[in-house]
């Protein structure tokens, strides 16, 4: 979690929602990316999508049944369904989301009678930090 928390300090100080995120598969980095929906003019360019088409790429197949996601916001509807389509094993995930969350909040997608894969879940790893971040970015936007 900590690579992805550096992540997303780098995303905020380019000007992006703060969110990083990580694939690790057997304990080693195989992606890394962050926020570039600004950066890239692209809405779905969601930290989560990035990186998993990056660990798409870099392992040469759609599923990442072995692979594990680390990312500092709890994913929204979108990225919960590219999580259970790609077949993670686990989701660890830093700050909840109750606005626009779609795992613990709002569709609850993994728990959907729809949803043919559902990863192991574990929520609040650096949820404080990742927290502060985001509050600090949306308070520079307030002012």
């Amino acid at each position: 979690m900590r690579l992805a928390l550096d992540l997303s300090a780098a995303a905020a100080s380019a000007g992006e929602v703060p969110v990083g995120a990580v694939v690790t598969r057997a304990g080693e980095v195989v992606a890394t990316s962050a926020n570039a929906m600004r950066t890239d003019h692209d809405p779905t360019a969601h930290a989560e999508i990035v990186a998993i088409r990056r660990a798409g790429l870099a392992l040469g197949t759609s599923r990442l049944d072995e692979c594990d996601l680390w990312v500092t916001l709890e994913p929204c509807a979108m990225c919960a369904g590219a999580i259970a389509l790609a077949r993670f094993a686990r989701l660890y995930y830093a700050a909840e989301d109750p606005k626009g969350g779609a795992v613990a909040h709002g569709p609850r997608l993994f728990a959907q009678p729809t949803c043919h894969h559902r990863p192991e879940v574990y929520a609040g790893i650096g949820a404080g930090e990742a927290a502060e971040q985001l509050r600090a970015f949306f308070a520079t936007r307030r002012d």
